[in-house]
């Protein structure tokens, strides 16, 4: 069979594309720095082509732009701080009482069912005094040890702490011009169409961000909020960090309730006391999963609650870690096309 230019050029164009989604899962793990730089760039450049507007020099504009960018990350990070002064002493004086409430508990309990099964508290307690009061050549001496097993995960972990920030400085230096490179590729009589996509899709993510940005915010009053109405010691410090980390979906909630159970554990030392914390949290990812990503962050990018939840599951599946982060923004570029798509067949031939 003789195929049309149009068909091969079709054809063509489909073998570009799964091509381009192979490689794209395969090098899921080593894409991740590149990911984050690109979305943080797409993010920061409107700031840095303001500054360059006023005269300042793009290379002092970029530098002033991701400094303070890194400071706000740092800034959350030491939010974790206050945990680890406060917690690190009580885990320390509360340990061993709560080993042995917990072997008092739990042996009787499970005589019931005709298991016989006796903790070694006093090894127990033996082994966490020496790591709570190990120095930190002790500790750098341990996570050497561990990277031993681990030392892939180690140095990606490192390697990307590093390469991000690179990623970001070059990706904003030369925004314009990569830019412009991307536009020169379009050839030019499907230009016009394709940058009035493009201008549709900017809008689309613009209002992703500013929705992300609400949802983060209003859990973080809630969290704080809700905390400290429990009698929650570090609810500021905890509740905040737990609102901003909800931008990692799943991982950010999870360090949250984390930390949370821990210090309430060690706070409170009854099980009344986790489970109010449990609660909190619980009722928070309620409101995140059905309520205000559905609505603030769904229908500004045209996504419904079960859609928003099926993206999120479908990326995560596919591309792990990476396709959980650009989950709705690729869904939102998907929305934008479907649309498209589904004006152009309502006008065509076919739907007559």
């Amino acid at each position: 069979m003789t195929l049309t230019p149009t068909q091969r050029q079709t054809l063509t164009w489909l073998a570009l594309g799964l091509v381009t989604a192979l490689l794209l899962w395969l090098l899921a793990p080593v894409l991740t720095p590149f990911v984050v730089a690109a979305v943080l760039s797409y993010v920061l450049h409107p700031v840095v082509e303001q500054l360059a507007a006023r005269r300042w020099p793009r290379v002092l504009a970029v530098v002033l732009v991701e400094a303070l960018a890194l400071l706000a990350v740092l800034a959350v990070l030491l939010l974790l701080v206050p945990v680890l002064v406060k917690e690190l002493p009580l885990l320390k004086a509360q340990v061993p009482p709560l080993l042995d409430r917990l072997d008092q508990t739990l042996s009787p309990w499970l005589q019931q069912f005709g298991l016989q099964v006796k903790l070694d508290v006093t090894s127990l307690k033996a082994a966490l005094a020496k790591l709570l009061d190990a120095n930190m050549d002790e500790w750098l001496v341990a996570a050497l040890s561990s990277a031993r097993l681990g030392g892939s995960v180690l140095l990606s972990v490192v390697g990307n702490a590093i390469l991000v920030p690179v990623v970001l400085f070059y990706l904003l230096l030369d925004w314009p011009q990569l830019v412009r490179q991307a536009q020169a590729m379009v050839p030019p009589r499907l230009r016009a169409s394709a940058f009035d996509f493009l201008d549709e899709c900017d809008d689309m993510l613009g209002q992703y961000l500013r929705g992300q940005l609400l949802v983060m915010g209003v859990l973080a009053v809630y969290y704080s909020g809700a905390l400290a109405l429990a009698g929650f010691d570090l609810a500021l410090p905890v509740g905040v960090f737990t609102g901003l980390a909800i931008a990692i979906p799943y991982v950010g909630f999870g360090i949250g309730l984390l930390m949370a159970l821990l210090a309430a554990l060690l706070q409170f030392g009854t099980l009344g006391g986790v489970l109010v914390v449990a609660a909190i949290y619980g009722v928070g990812q309620l409101l995140e999963s059905f309520v205000l990503t559905p609505r603030l962050v769904g229908e500004r990018i045209g996504l419904g609650p079960l859609a928003v939840i099926f993206a999120l599951m479908a990326f995560g599946q596919l591309f792990g870690f990476v396709g959980i982060l650009v989950a709705l923004p690729v869904s939102a570029l998907a929305v934008v096309a479907l649309r498209r798509a589904r004006a152009a067949y309502l006008s065509s031939r076919l739907y007559e």
